[in-house]
């Protein structure tokens, strides 16, 4: 799998061990965290441990993470790649998130549009899926900028943090990718 994705802006690259004192600030931001199915770091350790976690799931091709870094700085401002890869079934599920600093200029759809292109030309998926609490509306605005289409939502489908929650479940067919 390529570990280098590249956009206007960003530099998608596969998560290095090195990475972790960058994403340990990113996700040791509860605003940051607040809707992941992780609670807020709260000792460098966990990032390392995370880390090589979805380093092992890419290398037995069920998942594949990225370091969003920006060009311009060469600073990390957060992470996003393939949750889970089916390829007997054509699809993925993606996630995403950025330092909170970082909000509200557009990272999110690049580094997204960066995974489809990959997705849909590289690895010949079909469909990609995207799994959104209904109270993230800035997700789920980077989802709809995208054409994702909502499909439905998935009554208490996780537990996430104790409790069971809800989750939306967009989608984006390789024949609906706009260039």
């Amino acid at each position: 799998m390529v570990t280098d994705i590249y956009t206007e802006r960003l530099h998608l690259r596969k998560m290095h061990i090195n990475d972790s004192p960058s994403l340990f600030k990113i996700w040791s931001d509860p605003d940051v965290t607040k809707f992941m199915n992780i609670d807020n770091f709260q000792d460098k350790s966990q990032a390392k441990e995370i880390i090589s976690y979805l380093n092992e799931l890419a290398e037995d091709e069920k998942a594949i993470r990225y370091s969003i870094i920006e060009l311009t700085s060469g600073d990390i401002i957060g992470s996003c790649g393939f949750n889970s890869l089916d390829f007997d079934n054509e699809k993925a599920e993606i996630g995403y998130e950025l330092a909170k600093s970082h909000w509200g200029k557009g990272y999110a759809p690049e580094a997204i549009d960066g995974l489809l292109d990959y997705a849909f030309n590289t690895l010949k998926l079909n469909r990609i899926e995207a799994k959104v609490e209904p109270e993230n509306i800035n997700s789920i605005k980077v989802l709809e900028k995208l054409h994702f289409i909502y499909e439905g939502t998935l009554r208490q489908s996780e537990k996430s943090k104790g409790r069971f929650i809800d989750l939306n479940m967009y989608s984006l067919l390789r024949t609906e990718k706009r260039l």
